[in-house]
């Protein structure tokens, strides 16, 4: 599955996985069951490389920056999306521009 917006909570099944773009800041929330959490592709030198975390029932992965992250479930598993705070000043990115940023990125 591919999502691009998940404020509602979605449920998993064990071996199931999700892709989902996060925007800096936002949070993944684990309200049941446990899951992997596999990181946007980062580069040391000429090697790529993704930090994997699990994470179980309770706990939330912030993102550190924004990208595709892939969800797997370990088992049984209903995830939420958190948005990031919102500042004072800024605006919020429309949609499109959400898109573009994460898919250049």
């Amino acid at each position: 599955m591919i999502h691009t917006d998940f404020s509602s909570a979605t449920m998993l099944l064990p071996g199931q996985s999700l892709r989902v773009a996060l925007d800096a800041g936002t949070a993944l929330m684990v309200l049941e069951g446990r899951v992997r959490v596999i990181s946007p592709p980062s580069w040391v030198g000429e090697t790529a490389f993704s930090v994997k975390n699990v994470f179980e029932e309770g706990e939330a992965h912030v993102a550190e920056r924004g990208g595709w992250v892939e969800v797997d479930a370990l088992a049984p598993a209903l995830i939420c999306g958190l948005p990031q705070p919102a500042s004072g000043t800024a605006l919020r990115p429309s949609p499109v521009t959400r898109l573009l940023r994460l898919l250049l990125a």
